[in-house]
């Protein structure tokens, strides 16, 4: 186990974990990769987010609680709510004026998969008028995708499922999400095809609630050292992300 090195534990656990348990904030969804979680035949909830804050929560003594969500969106609104302690999740400029960040752990190309039979075989010949595109509501992705295409209709949808469905029954044209996710959307759904090109970068870090700052400071110091002591490259490993390179940046 990592030591933090903290002096005075008890203003970090009151701030931290003011219900004497680390509510850790997560969304579920079986689209994999180093954000989303899922639900283990058990019962339990298995994922990057998961194991992180699992070691997070042994680090500081007390016990783990996972908070369910179905998008990245909604744990951004509930953080006025006070309803969770820490998470991980896709960061942007309208996520940094709600909440504090700490490191980046992934760095994913967003672009899209088009349905079976589309003539779309790059942006240009997808962002034509009429031509649908979903993507999950309220997300950094779905902010990206409107602003990069300019006459397809971006719509948002509450779940990865609700979503994978549509473009299965070819009810939309396109899904926008990063393209390691959809590469295993495109192996479920014969015909589909991912995109070459890359319309934004998709950042995912460590966050507190605003005005936290110990519980800031802590996290800052947490995924530090998981990114360089193996404990991150753990949890990918644990998670079907033996392949994927940790691809970590600054800001």
């Amino acid at each position: 186990m990592l030591t933090v090195g903290f002096a005075g534990a008890d203003p970090l656990k009151d701030e931290i974990a003011p219900t004497g348990k680390l509510r850790v904030a997560i969304a579920i969804s079986p689209a994999g990769g180093a954000f989303w979680s899922n639900k283990t035949e058990s019962g339990g909830y298995a994922g990057v987010p998961v194991d992180l804050g699992k070691e997070m929560a042994a680090q500081l003594g007390v016990p783990v609680e996972y908070v369910v969500h179905q998008n990245s969106g909604q744990i951004v609104d509930a953080v006025s709510k006070g309803t969770w302690d820490i998470t991980f999740l896709p960061r942007d400029p309208e996520r940094e004026a709600r909440m504090s960040f700490g490191p980046i752990y992934e760095v994913a190309d967003a672009t899209y998969i088009v349905k079976a039979g589309s003539p779309a075989t790059n942006f240009q010949t997808l962002d034509q008028p009429g031509i649908k595109v979903a993507a999950v509501n309220n997300t950094t992705t779905m902010r990206g995708a409107i602003a990069h295409l300019k006459h397809a209709k971006v719509t948002g949808y509450q779940t990865y499922d609700e979503i994978f469905n549509l473009l299965k029954n070819g009810e939309i044209d396109a899904f926008a999400l990063s393209r390691d996710q959809l590469n295993a959307m495109a192996r479920k759904i014969p015909g589909t095809r991912v995109l070459d090109e890359t319309f934004k970068q998709t950042v995912t870090a460590v966050a507190v609630p605003p005005n936290h700052p110990l519980a800031l400071a802590f996290a800052t110091k947490f995924m530090t050292d998981a990114i360089s002591n193996g404990t991150l490259r753990k949890a990918y490993d644990n998670n079907g992300l033996k392949d994927t390179p940790i691809r970590t940046a600054t800001k």
